[in-house]
């Protein structure tokens, strides 16, 4: 610990072992009660690992690997080249303590430093040193004498007591003035309303553009809570006002004050000659004052983008921001957003569209910004948004992927934002993912949208508590956010809360909110409780909408659930031409893989074939449709076709977390029991344990848990009757994940099966009573059934079946 550098005698001598350290400990627990930490268990942990291993002379725990193990709970298979966890807390450790001593520890007499280059603490003391106000109070005013004075004569002591009063009272309101202005500065809680950005320059290129460039500007900041543009438009629709209605300085100040804000910041750009004229202002909703006001010039089109972000980030130091986030948040709005300020306009205009009218309206706005200026990042992030919105997974991935090439022109914010949702939707690897959305809502706790994302990681990884918390937390910050509130909607199904899901759906319909995740949940809430009607009416919200498709596929898959397969074929036709006619082909090809893996389970290998190649042939570069079409062709036996899908796979996405750790696991277990191998096939699926109930992002449904069912044929063919039984057992107990999918209808069929087994293995009562549940269980399956179509071997083998236990 000790340090030779004579750069730092200035800062105080190195933490020796005799001094207390009850005092570094007791330094170390103010630091983590502080904002810098308090709102981060990891880095706290952390950080307060790191100091503790140095006290006690453990430094040679302190290496990234034992680190991975002990601080972050990583298994003895990591490896820190893969997965830089600890590196990246360390970089973010460290900005946090600088931050720290910046502005809450400035006087502490302990300093705490984790060194670039490794992670062992360097603690250092240095003496007291008085804060501002105790200086003053010690130190003799500078502009007046110590001494008492004379009591003045003449008229020239008089002038002169006169002149002194009159410098006293100019001194003290001075003083007075400078507290009370510090006193209007906002605190990190304060909402603050962007209002419109005015323009009487009679160029129409600035309309829209420059409010969306201030927009982005001051969201990179930490600090500032500016009201999310979601909230404004549910305020103006309360104040019985349009979403774009014209935002007059009245109308403004009523807005700010209705929605809760403590300021509004405006914006103003004039001409004088050639040059542009740029003015940004901070107003007090209540009082009317100007908070802060900031002021320059451009001389030319180009200039005035990079103008705001200068006059942006003085305006956020002014407003209360320390000078030293407000650097290292400040990224140039040419490089945060685009050159063009066309491509901006565009931009704009999409983003007004996007909240007016979903991500099908706004994603040609997108895309014609991406025309204009091919290297606009946030244009092709958002793009990829629109794209994954309507299911159109593949050219999802394209657009992100592009953003994440240009993620150096964006803003940390949008930074964060970008490689969570390339490696959870490119690479698939969930973990990094969920890191990165970690970090965001630790950045900035105020944006929405890292909760909504950190949501999606969990539910990802089959962690649905905690996907629902996070959401809860999104819906906390915007309560009307029809996305925020759908996935909430959407969780709580998957955690069988079925009246939460309908006190969910209610509450935001009477505020006004629709969506598609809402008619989605309440058509899978009336096929679980078995209402006809209900499906019905859910069926009829979708007839004539761009997403009339999804109906008819959810449609299809409930007459599928009950063995009619003529007219899940009939609606399967309809739902693919519609998919095709409204440009979502890849959606009618996921369709098609999972009939096929339908009428593989069901025995129909000639029908699941087909449907399988049609499938593949529709998107062959779809990863949902090679990872269905795979484990369809190893369910139907076609050994060779499935290897090579599964090879395929296995090269193109090596770090995707489902891929590598449940599909192919799946697919190589299914080929494993075809060769009558059940012991294989469970080694197979031990990776799969971890994530088996995650969320399958390409299906209608939550997940069809198709790896949990090949585990439980798999304990049937290796005589494991109980162990097959409580596999079969938790797809049915995860009605609210599986909805009307196949393996639900056959699970019941399972559970018949496995408990046939016991009876066969067991003796006397035991026996008597798993022959009891066998008879019951087909009796459950047979009635689901009861109206099937004919000929299907499943059906035919089960009425067997069950004919011989009764004869028994």
């Amino acid at each position: 610990m000790e340090t030779s550098n004579p750069q730092q005698a200035d800062v105080g001598a190195p933490f020796a072992p005799h001094h207390n350290l009850d005092e570094v400990r007791s330094a170390l627990d103010h630091i983590l009660a502080t904002r810098h930490f308090c709102n981060s268990a990891v880095l706290s942990r952390f950080l307060r690992y790191a100091v503790e291993q140095t006290l006690q002379g453990n430094a040679e725990r302190l290496k990234e690997y034992l680190l991975g193990i002990d601080v972050f709970g990583r298994t003895a298979s990591f490896d820190p080249r893969i997965e830089p966890v600890v590196r990246t807390a360390a970089r973010r450790v460290r900005a946090r303590l600088e931050a720290y001593y910046e502005s809450d520890g400035r006087y502490s007499t302990i300093r705490i430093e984790i060194p670039k280059g490794g992670y062992a603490a360097v603690i250092t003391e240095k003496a007291p040193e008085p804060a501002p106000a105790q200086a003053q109070a010690q130190a003799p005013p500078s502009s007046v004498s110590s001494e008492e004075p004379p009591i003045p004569n003449s008229a020239l002591g008089r002038r002169a007591t006169l002149f002194w009063a009159i410098l006293l009272s100019l001194c003290v309101l001075g003083v007075a003035w400078f507290f009370l202005r510090k006193g209007e500065r906002l605190s990190s809680q304060d909402a603050v309303l962007l209002a419109e950005f005015s323009n009487s320059t009679g160029d129409p290129i600035f309309d829209d553009a420059l409010q969306t460039a201030l927009r982005i500007s001051l969201q990179q900041s930490p600090f500032l809570n500016m009201l999310a543009e979601e909230k404004v438009a549910a305020t103006l629709q309360l104040m019985g006002r349009p979403a774009g209605a014209r935002m007059t300085a009245a109308l403004t100040r009523e807005l700010c004050q209705r929605a809760g804000s403590k300021a509004y910041i405006g914006g103003a750009i004039s001409s004088l000659g050639t040059d542009y004229i740029l003015q940004l202002k901070a107003v007090d909703c209540q009082t009317g004052n100007t908070l802060a006001e900031e002021q320059t010039a451009a001389s030319s089109k180009e200039g005035v983008l990079p103008a705001i972000g200068s006059i942006s980030a003085k305006l956020r130091n002014e407003l209360g921001e320390s000078l030293a986030t407000v650097q290292k948040y400040d990224v140039p709005l040419v490089t945060a957003t685009t050159s063009s300020l066309e491509a901006l306009k565009v931009f704009s205009t999409g983003q007004a569209v996007y909240r007016e009218r979903g991500p099908e309206a706004s994603l040609p706005f997108d895309l014609r910004a991406i025309a204009i200026d091919p290297e606009f990042a946030m244009a092709h992030f958002q793009a990829g948004s629109d794209y994954h919105s309507l299911y159109q997974v593949s050219r999802a991935r394209d657009s992100i992927t592009r953003a994440f090439e240009l993620r150096d022109r964006v803003s940390e914010r949008e930074r964060l934002a970008i490689e969570a949702f390339y490696y959870r939707n490119v690479t698939g690897e969930l973990e990094k993912a969920l890191q990165l959305d970690e970090e965001e809502t630790e950045t900035f706790p105020k944006e929405l949208y890292g909760y909504i994302r950190l949501g999606v990681d969990h539910a990802t990884l089959g962690q649905w508590e905690r996907a629902r918390d996070a959401t809860l937390h999104a819906t906390r910050l915007i309560p009307d956010h029809s996305v925020a509130v759908g996935n909430l909607a959407s969780m709580e199904l998957a955690l069988n809360d079925f009246s939460g899901v309908r006190q969910t759906i209610q509450r935001a319909m009477d505020r006004g909110i629709d969506n598609l995740q809402f008619h989605t949940a309440l058509y899978a809430m009336s096929f679980l409780g078995g209402d006809l009607e209900g499906m019905a009416q859910q069926r009829r919200w979708f007839d004539g909408t761009s997403d009339e498709a999804i109906g008819l596929a959810l449609a299809a898959d409930t007459e599928g659930y009950a063995g009619h397969l003529v007219k899940a074929g009939e609606l399967a036709t309809r739902a693919l031409i519609s998919a095709i006619r409204s440009d979502g082909k890849e959606n009618g090809a996921v369709w098609q893989e999972n009939n096929a893996l339908r009428d593989a389970a069901y025995g129909l290998t000639y029908k699941a074939r087909q449907e399988a190649e049609a499938g593949l042939g529709l998107a062959p570069d779809s990863i949902g449709v090679q990872l269905e079409a795979g484990l369809a062709f190893a369910m139907i036996r076609d050994r060779s076709r499935a290897e090579e899908i599964e090879q395929n796979l296995n090269r193109s996405y090596p770090a995707d977390t489902q891929v590598q750790s449940l599909w192919l696991p799946t697919i190589r277990a299914q080929l494993a029991l075809n060769q009558n191998d059940a012991v294989a096939a469970l080694a197979n699926l031990q990776s799969a344990s971890t994530i088996e109930l995650g969320l399958t992002p390409f299906v209608n449904n939550l997940s069809c848990l198709n790896s949990i069912y090949v585990q439980a044929q798999a304990n049937l063919q290796a005589g494991r009757a109980s162990a097959a039984a409580a596999a079969f057992q938790q797809i049915v107990n995860h009605s609210g994940l599986v909805w009307n999918c196949w393996t639900g209808a056959l699970a019941q069929l399972g559970l018949a099966r496995a408990n046939a087994l016991e009876a066969r293995n067991a003796s006397n009562d035991a026996a008597k009573a798993a022959r009891t549940r066998a008879l019951s269980d087909y009796r459950t399956f047979l009635a689901l059934w009861k109206n099937a179509d004919g000929d299907i071997p499943i059906l035919n083998a089960a009425e067997v079946e069950y004919a011989n236990l009764i004869s028994q």
